[in-house]
């Protein structure tokens, strides 16, 4: 009996033994994403582009010249691979649109550095169209006139970024979960075209409860040991929240709710809580350790502003706020908001009115007594830009954060991707008619006359009108000079009136794309579209729609199908048919026709059908590298100057003496700079706020990545040697009371070319 009850001591104790070791060994190898069948990474870098000289993308308004950040520039990047098997790779740009020679440049590098692993079939480089950021990166002539033909330091640190952040995802591929949910923003958008969409079937109207598309769709990456390290959502809204007229780089409405989404994730573990106006606390773990006031003067006088100093490129990097705050070997979470059928959707949700008058612009032309130049659309932070754009911005990251903490649907199943080249020049189509088909064709890219008027977010000049299918004698003059259409390609774009026929405009080189891209990257029952356009409403409704009829049939549970607008290069808008009858601002710059979207369909119909099939498809003729053809007439930097006796970096305007402002006021201080063209501070900053913490460390606590901080540049004259940085910094509620002062980065340059860094700092001032 002893000897039994010794044995069977033995073997229990073997036994549990075993199953501890089972069990801690399962515990490590299940992390906290579960049974994962895929290996996600994600990848973030700056791509902030000259914030001087150069002429914004977007409105093609030749005034708005960049002179400072609002906010910085990211490409963020996601990839998602079956550990044996297929992987695709998506990086969103904080930037007008996504550029055919930018990704050409891109796969080139990608393929030096890992063969086919990542090429053209799985890579989509999607912009967010914000339209606050530095142009000049794209290939064909219409789209860098205003930028004075081609901006190499823009287009390089568009190839540099988005190749660092692919790399940066690429290093921390792990184990990891997907999930996906979907939710509504009801006050993020409204049609800025709707006399163009009431003009669709009234039965298919009335399929939809709004005009425009008010569902977002968010992916939750988590790692198998890190948990949540990334978020990609997709929501269609202009990037129009900054007007044509705003100098300061920025990412609008979306780069601002990436901001938010990364400051709230990276600070949720102190607080959960939203800060009372709506943004994240940016600096939480600064605590205060002086509480008299008087001390605090005291401590604020024994640090005055010192002449500027030479200082060394890193330093700019190194004080970065959240370079500090990085957790060491942990991945930082990564939050893009991406950009879907935008087409007709503005920003400026209070509607369009009169500036003159105050009243409602005209329903189908958006014009104010005959004239679009009056018509403006406002935004929600109205008359404060700013403002619109943190509250669109806010709604989105407030959407997002609601999605993420409630998603549960995991993406499951395989991987898979289809790419095919198009020339939309002479693209023969399909399409439905009584009894059967019939065969029309797409025309060679050409702009109407409503192009010109622009739209409520941003309008254009002279008398030109939305709405237009007639044209102007004088103007069809003017045109003429340039190149006159030929009656075939004005009987393809009817009822259009062809103001620039630019798809058939070939010096110096070409005007505008003939070839575009189309892509599905499928990652389990989610497929993204990426579309080299924008989209309207309607036409990315009828889209997703006939892809996911296809990619139904061959799938037993639900698909998810998204938009992902203004991807791998850019060809302007795409309307319904109907849309494109009435000729407003998105049908006139409808490039290749009123059977554009009708093509559209039928291609990405082919690719679907691949996908379903597991075949193959043509890869189609490739588009042209005319990186060697680029006219570029920017002036270049001289040399950079001071008066007799000044530094660059000295404190031009200094904060009062023995300063105390409250939380909500505006602290500004002028430096003596020179050109931010001579270094990008990429992955640095122009601007910082620092705190004093103890008697002698000061803490960095604010950068120009940060909404509350804005660096704004300037020069006394075009061709002037001086010029000025100006911070201001409108303190933010959250921000702990103490001793700060405001720094300035920069870079000068010399007569004979040398590169020389600087530092300066204003007075310490009080926050009370």
């Amino acid at each position: 009996m002893e000897l039994f009850s010794r044995v069977h001591f033995n073997i229990l104790r073997a036994c549990v033994g075993s199953w501890f070791w089972i069990a801690i060994f399962l515990l490590l190898h299940s992390g906290k994403g579960g049974n994962s069948k895929y290996l996600i990474g994600l990848g973030s870098y700056d791509i902030t582009g000259p914030a001087a000289d150069v002429n914004m993308m977007g409105y093609a308004n030749t005034g708005q010249i960049a002179a400072g950040v609002h906010l910085r520039l990211r490409a963020r990047t996601f990839i998602v691979a079956e550990p044996q098997g297929k992987r695709v790779v998506f990086v969103n740009l904080d930037a007008c649109m996504a550029s055919q020679l930018v990704t050409i440049k891109v796969l080139e590098r990608l393929k030096a550095r890992y063969g086919d692993l990542y090429n053209e079939k799985n890579v989509a480089i999607s912009g967010i169209h914000t339209h606050a950021g530095p142009g000049g990166y794209l290939q064909y002539v219409v789209y860098i006139v205003t930028s004075l033909g081609f901006v190499r330091q823009s287009f390089d640190v568009l190839v540099n970024g988005i190749e660092k952040s692919i790399i940066e995802a690429h290093d921390n591929l792990s184990p990891g979960s997907i999930f996906v949910n979907k939710g509504e923003i009801l006050d993020a958008g409204v049609n800025r075209s709707p006399s163009a969409y009431l003009n669709n079937p009234t039965a298919e109207r009335s399929k939809y409860k709004y005009d425009v598309d008010k569902e977002m769709t968010l992916l939750k990456f988590v790692d198998d040991q890190w948990g949540p390290v990334g978020s990609f959502n997709w929501f269609a809204t202009h990037g129009t929240s900054m007007s044509r007229t705003n100098p300061l780089i920025s990412g609008d409405n979306k780069g601002a709710a990436a901001r938010f989404m990364e400051d709230w994730f990276e600070q949720r573990g102190v607080s959960d809580e939203f800060a009372s106006e709506g943004i994240p606390r940016r600096v939480s773990n600064i605590v205060s350790g002086h509480s008299e006031h008087h001390e605090l003067l005291e401590l604020a006088a024994s640090f005055q502003s010192p002449s500027g100093k030479p200082a060394t490129r890193t330093l700019s990097v190194a004080r970065r706020v959240r370079g500090v705050l990085r957790q060491a070997n942990k991945p930082a979470f990564v939050s893009a908001f991406c950009q879907s059928n935008c087409g007709d959707v503005s920003p400026n949700v209070l509607g369009a009115f009169c500036i003159d008058s105050g009243l409602p612009c005209d329903f189908n032309h958006s014009t104010c007594g005959g004239k679009n130049e009056l018509c403006y659309g406002r935004g929600p932070g109205y008359p404060d830009e700013f403002e619109s754009t943190r509250i669109i911005g806010e709604r989105q990251f407030k959407t997002a954060v609601d999605l993420f903490n409630k998603a549960s649907e995991t993406l499951k199943s395989k991987i898979d991707y289809r790419h095919a080249y198009i020339d939309f020049s002479q693209l023969e189509v399909k399409i439905p008619k009584q009894g059967g088909y019939e065969v029309v064709k797409t025309c060679p890219a050409a702009m109407g006359f409503g192009f010109a008027a622009g739209t409520t977010d941003g309008p254009g000049a002279f008398d030109f009108k939305q709405g237009d299918d007639q044209g102007n004698p004088f103007w069809k003059l003017v045109r003429n000079l340039l190149k006159t259409p030929g009656k075939e390609q004005v009987d393809c774009q009817h009822p259009k009136p062809i103001l620039l026929d630019t798809g058939e405009m070939k010096e110096p080189y070409d005007w505008a794309p003939s070839i575009l891209p189309i892509q599905i990257l499928r990652i389990g029952q989610l497929a993204i579209l990426s579309v080299p356009g924008e989209f309207t409403t309607m036409a990315g409704r009828r889209l997703r729609d006939a892809v996911k009829t296809v990619l139904s049939a061959g799938n037993n549970g639900e698909i998810h199908v998204v938009i992902a607008g203004l991807t791998n290069t850019y060809s302007q808008y795409v309307t319904t048919f109907e849309e494109y009858e009435v000729q407003r601002y998105e049908g006139a710059s409808t490039l290749y026709g009123p059977h554009t979207l009708s093509a559209y369909i039928q291609e990405f119909k082919k690719l679907a059908s691949a996908l379903v099939a597991n075949k193959e498809v043509e890869p189609g003729p490739q588009p042209p590298d005319l990186l060697n053809k680029q006219i570029s007439l920017l002036t270049p930097v001289v040399m950079d100057a001071t008066p007799p006796g000044v530094n660059f970096g000295d404190v031009s305007t200094d904060v009062p003496q023995n300063a105390t402002f409250k939380r909500g006021d505006l602290v500004k201080v002028v430096f003596w700079s020179a050109c931010p063209r001579n270094d990008l501070m990429t992955e640095g900053t122009f601007a910082l706020v620092e705190f004093l913490r103890g008697k002698d460390t000061w803490v960095p606590a604010y950068d120009d990545d940060d909404f509350c901080l804005r660096f704004k540049w300037s020069r006394p004259s075009k061709l002037s040697t001086r010029s000025h940085a100006t911070m201001e910094w409108r303190i933010p509620k959250s921000a702990t009371p103490g001793v700060y002062r405001i720094k300035h980065f920069g870079a000068s340059k010399s007569l004979f070319g040398s590169i020389r860094h600087f530092k300066g700092a204003s007075s310490a001032f009080v926050v009370a």
